[in-house]
């Protein structure tokens, strides 16, 4: 008996801490990325925790496979079993769940360098999306709302006081009153230093003719 195994091909010791020392590493690297990099309401501590264990488990996996059919028959059958009633609301998630799967069968085949290089670029992609904030169609800080009581014409002094504030401003909705005392508009701002938003909120309320100021953060408005 070596090492205590006494399966036809005796589990290489080195190796397999090897293995599963690198689907650790790999895993914790892309739970950091997902960490930082996540956005949305479906947030879960135990999810980041599985995308660490994932990869060893998988790396498992293979190693108690080695090419062998019946072990692989087997471990369907014990899967069978288990039935998993975990849903993903995020499809990014599900993009990681299958990164680490793919990541954990390369450590537990032996395919370190692939597993090192794949878990490195596809951590590189998703950082990469997160940045620059791939897919939005648009890309704003702050939705602001607004009631304006004096004429279209003087709105030039409105824009003039949000352009100190922001990079980029662009005037969603337009809607004049009935009797066209007053009109509801729709701002959205890239600002210049999102930690003052609160100040622009200040300020705009005192300009004339601004009444029934609200905002919301640009990330909590949903895409369809």
């Amino acid at each position: 008996m070596k090492f205590g195994d006494t399966a036809p091909l005796p589990t290489d010791i080195p190796t397999l801490l090897i293995a599963l020392l690198l689907a650790f590493l790999c895993g914790q690297l892309l739970a950091w990325i997902y960490m930082y990099t996540h956005t949305g309401l479906s947030y879960s501590r135990t999810f980041v925790s599985s995308l660490i264990i994932m990869p060893i488990t998988v790396a498992l996996v293979m190693m108690i496979l080695d090419n062998n059919i019946v072990t692989a028959f087997s471990l369907l059958a014990v899967f069978a079993i288990v039935r998993f009633r975990n849903i993903l609301r995020d499809t990014l998630d599900t993009v990681y769940i299958l990164s680490l799967i793919v990541i954990g069968m390369a450590c537990g085949t032996q395919k370190f360098t692939t597993a090192l290089i794949g878990t490195l670029v596809a951590g590189s992609v998703l950082i990469y999306i997160w940045f620059t904030n791939f897919g939005a169609r648009q890309r704003y800080d702050l939705i602001l709302n607004l009631n304006w009581s004096r004429p279209l014409s003087s709105l030039e002094a409105l824009e003039q006081f949000l352009d100190r504030h922001a990079f980029k401003t662009h005037l969603a909705s337009q809607n004049t009153s009935h009797d066209g005392s007053s009109t509801q508009l729709s701002y959205r701002l890239l600002l210049r230093n999102p930690d003052r938003t609160q100040d622009l909120l200040n300020e705009i309320a005192e300009i004339q003719g601004v009444s029934k100021v609200s905002s919301m953060v640009a990330e909590d408005e949903s895409e369809v």
